[in-house]
């Protein structure tokens, strides 16, 4: 019984490393796929960040509620633009009381400023699956340019929504002190790394 547990065991840690390094089905270029507009796929989408706190841990947020449009020139990507809204009482800690302070005046006192908002100025091709996204973010009243680290990870064919779709990563990090949110500073850091990832699905009907 042992020894069929043990065999069991090992086919599926084996399974699971083949599964994690098989290469991505979806691996059409960038370059090939449809110009025209995509729609976020909300569901395989997400936006995290890290504030350190005390210099002990960096502690990992998240907001739930956001969408984004991505208007793609694959021949000249440069040409290309994106434009993300997120909502910012949709803001999860993981932590009801930690939640509730920082929705409220002391950090993006939602109440008064109900939107924040990415909005694309100039895209930099830095290789054919890599660019830096410049662009105006506007959080807590105040709009600041930021720049996007881009990462295009692949496209293809969706085999549910039947259509075009294409998958990326993104980084940035910006001081939160810039859009004048600066209470707790140092204890709570005032740098703020934020990870973007990304499904889009091509949007025009006529298209696949």
């Amino acid at each position: 019984m042992r020894r069929t547990l043990m065999a069991t065991t090992a086919l599926l840690l084996s399974t699971a490393t083949f599964a994690a390094d098989a290469p991505s089905p979806l691996s059409v270029p960038l370059a090939q796929a449809p110009a025209g507009a995509y729609a976020l796929e909300k569901t395989h989408a997400s936006i995290t960040f890290r504030v350190m706190h005390m210099g002990l841990a960096a502690y990992t947020m998240r907001f739930n509620d956001f969408d984004a449009q991505l208007q793609l020139d694959p021949a000249k990507p440069e040409a290309s633009s994106v434009q993300v809204t997120i909502d910012p009482k949709s803001f999860d800690s993981n932590n009801p009381k930690m939640t509730a302070h920082a929705t409220n005046a002391d950090f993006l006192d939602v109440a008064k400023y109900p939107t924040i908002t990415f909005k694309s100025t100039k895209i930099e091709k830095l290789s054919d699956n890599s660019g830096k996204i410049h662009g105006d973010l506007t959080l807590h009243g105040v709009t600041k340019p930021v720049v996007l680290n881009a990462t295009f990870n692949g496209g293809g064919a969706h085999p549910f929504f039947k259509k075009h779709a294409l998958g990326f990563s993104a980084t940035t990090q910006f001081n939160r002190s810039d859009f004048g949110m600066s209470y707790g500073i140092p204890m709570v850091a005032d740098a703020v790394n934020v990870q973007i990832e990304a499904e889009f699905v091509n949007a025009d009907p006529a298209t696949k």
